[in-house]
């Protein structure tokens, strides 16, 4: 986890530091959707180390010493960074399917020369509701390290259902179980909300969640001689 947390802060200060010579590293290293031009293999892999201000790293990487060393104790540090990417590419990989799902449902009612106005073109002069939200959908970046720290939760929520924890927004103890339902709920709710105005990958925290518990439950099976 310490080496996680130096990295994820190495890529936000080089953010930080290249933006004032005009570099967008956070644009080069974000995840773009597959039929994106700006999309490149290597952000499969740089995406989640990538954050898009202050807050953002701080919760994540927060959230990630706060549940992730519990689970670093129990594993060990390889087999923690094993679980860490597996999940990171489960978040990613829940995202842009749902994204494939909604370009799919929108490029069904569009023209072939709607269509490739959209991926050949920029948003300037785009009045087609339609059109605009299709450009949105391609051209979005996914960045951050939250879905693999969702898988982190998925994980504790299986290990550690009543662990209590006690959060800032809610000063009472809860249990870990209660807390991670009650997120994903939350996540949920918003993910099939699909505002315009939300930039939040509800679906790939899901994703990541998701992996973590399923990862979790396979090593159980498997392990039967061990709990993870």
């Amino acid at each position: 986890i310490k080496n996680i947390l130096i990295i994820n802060v190495i890529f936000y200060l080089a953010t930080l530091a290249l933006g004032y010579r005009g570099i967008d590293l956070r644009g080069m290293l974000a995840l773009y959707y597959p039929m994106a031009g700006e999309f490149r293999p290597y952000q499969i892999l740089s995406h989640f180390f990538m954050h898009g201000g202050l807050m953002h790293i701080f919760v994540n990487m927060f959230m990630l010493w706060m549940f992730g060393r519990m689970l670093e104790i129990v594993w060990g540090g390889k087999r923690f960074l094993l679980f860490y990417l597996i999940t990171a590419f489960g978040a990613a990989a829940l995202h842009y399917g749902v994204v494939y799902y909604n370009i799919h449902q929108i490029e069904a009612v569009l023209s072939a020369e709607q269509i490739s106005q959209v991926y050949n073109g920029s948003l300037t002069g785009m009045f087609n509701a339609k059109m605009v939200e299709l450009y949105r959908l391609v051209n979005t970046p996914m960045l951050g390290a939250s879905g693999a720290v969702f898988g982190v939760l998925g994980a504790c929520f299986i290990i550690f259902p009543n662990t209590e924890v006690m959060l800032l927004f809610f000063p009472m103890p809860i249990k870990l179980k209660y807390f991670v339902v009650g997120y994903a709920v939350l996540e949920f709710t918003m993910g099939i909300s699909n505002s315009p105005y939300d930039n939040v990958a509800h679906w790939a925290h899901l994703g990541g969640l998701l992996a973590g518990i399923i990862v979790v439950k396979y090593w159980n099976k498997t392990r039967r001689d061990r709990f993870f």
